[in-house]
């Protein structure tokens, strides 16, 4: 099999017809004289779920930093639907759509699930300050209709009746899933999940890959994750592209990377296969 030229771009037959969601061009970042990522180019389709995995230190959550305007890019560029967002900050960024969860869950402990929730709609939210404090119509009117909305997120994944529940009173894989609840709740065209399946036992990622299926299929979206169980990335992902020490080493569909020698060496340092 032919090795996919990794400059390139890739992405599923059904979204070529389309404004890709994600457009990455040499991009890079130095942190004095180290090079954390560099000639990085990726292209992600307005559906499709892609997978961004490498040995620890590759530089994978480095580049969700750079997506997110966390890093500001040494050189390159970065379009979300074709549009520069070299100007944004981090808050911009979210509104323009881009959404992410950490690999270190990010949760308000204290607050409700659906004060998580409510959190994360802010974008949908009309009312200004004086509206909020004297508490006039239009205030209530956004609360009811944001609180009808984050219930219907959590009820996609079968939470709404833990709606009144501390986050920080949760299981693992629930937190992991309000995390994600969250981050839809700012009506993004890409979501980055960084390592959602950290943690999880076989049974809960099963079940993460069908709401990340869920997700792409209900809201139209792309997701790109960060993930090092293999059979989950294996198994979902349509486009995967590979790190080490901050280069993309290779790009294509899951057959393509598992065989590939260079991704095999790669992970194993030998010939073998990559581990899933």
């Amino acid at each position: 099999m032919a090795r996919r030229d990794i400059r390139a771009p890739f992405i599923p037959e059904r979204d070529k017809d389309k404004t890709p969601i994600l457009e990455c061009v040499d991009l890079g970042i130095d942190f004095g004289g180290l090079t954390a990522v560099d000639d990085f180019n990726m292209t992600i389709g307005r559906t499709e779920i892609a997978g961004l995995i490498g040995p620890n230190g590759a530089g994978k959550t480095t580049v969700f930093n750079l997506l997110t305007r966390v890093y500001k890019p040494s050189r390159g560029k970065i379009l979300l639907e074709g549009r520069d967002i070299e100007s944004m900050n981090t808050i911009q960024v979210n509104k323009a759509g881009i959404a992410r969860t950490f690999q270190n869950i990010r949760l308000f402990n204290e607050l409700t699930v659906l004060e998580n929730v409510l959190i994360g709609l802010h974008n949908e939210m009309n009312y200004n300050l004086l509206s909020a404090v004297l508490r006039m119509p239009h205030f209530w009117k956004d609360e009811k209709i944001a609180k009808n909305r984050a219930l219907e997120l959590l009820s996609l994944f079968g939470m709404e009746d833990l709606a009144g529940q501390k986050a920080g009173s949760l299981p693992y894989g629930a937190q992991r899933r309000l995390e994600i609840v969250r981050a839809l709740a700012t009506n993004p065209s890409l979501l980055l999940l960084d390592e959602p399946a950290a943690g999880m036992n076989p049974s809960e990622t099963s079940e993460l890959m069908e709401n990340i299926r869920k997700v792409r299929d209900t809201f139209k979206i792309a997701i790109l994750l960060i993930e090092h169980d293999m059979n989950l990335v294996m198994g979902i992902c349509e486009g995967i592209v590979v790190l080490n020490y901050g280069k993309i080493i290779a790009k294509g569909t899951p057959e393509e990377v598992r065989n590939d020698p260079v991704v095999i060496e790669a992970y194993l340092g030998k010939k073998g296969d990559v581990p899933c």
